[in-house]
């Protein structure tokens, strides 16, 4: 049995608006280039056709990794999340004590993380260690230059 692929509900969104511009959009886009590089003639040294048809090739396999998400798919519905403890889905303030220093972070599953966002994933050492922790607590989390310590100032729902 496949392992869930969890989304909060912007996540579900994204991969909806993707898989769509993909399949009508971008297919028609690409089935053009080729089309126009074929009416060049000759295909063997054709670099314009064999551009269009690696495009393809990557958009049909973006299709299929979409869908595959989609088919398998379970939405953290945020309104029902217990702000008492981090979660997926929730957006979590927290103090690194070595650096003195604040960070928020957005709480998400593995197929959405973006640490360039501040979304981590419910699968990485800080997501683990977060998870179930309410405010006031002190988290060690294991990373490969050493402990690294947070202490949770505030969780809330992502707006």
């Amino acid at each position: 049995m496949e392992e869930k692929n969890i989304l909060t509900y912007a996540g579900l969104k994204e991969a909806e608006d993707e898989l769509h511009n993909l399949k009508v959009v971008k297919r028609k886009e690409v089935a053009q280039k080729i089309k126009e590089a074929r009416e060049q003639g000759d295909l063997s040294e054709n670099a314009e056709y064999d551009a269009a048809k690696d495009e393809q090739r990557d958009i049909e396999l973006r299709i299929e990794k979409l869908e595959k998400l989609l088919k398998n798919v379970e939405v953290v519905v945020e309104e029902e999340i217990d702000l008492e403890k981090i979660n997926i889905g929730c957006k979590v303030k927290v103090y690194e004590i070595d650096e003195d220093e604040e960070m928020e972070f957005r709480i998400v599953g593995s197929t959405e993380a973006n640490s360039l966002q501040n979304k981590i994933s419910n699968e990485s050492p800080v997501g683990k260690a977060l998870l179930g922790k309410k405010v006031g607590d002190v988290v060690d989390v294991e990373t490969q230059i050493g402990v690294i310590q947070y202490k949770v100032l505030d969780i809330q729902r992502v707006s």
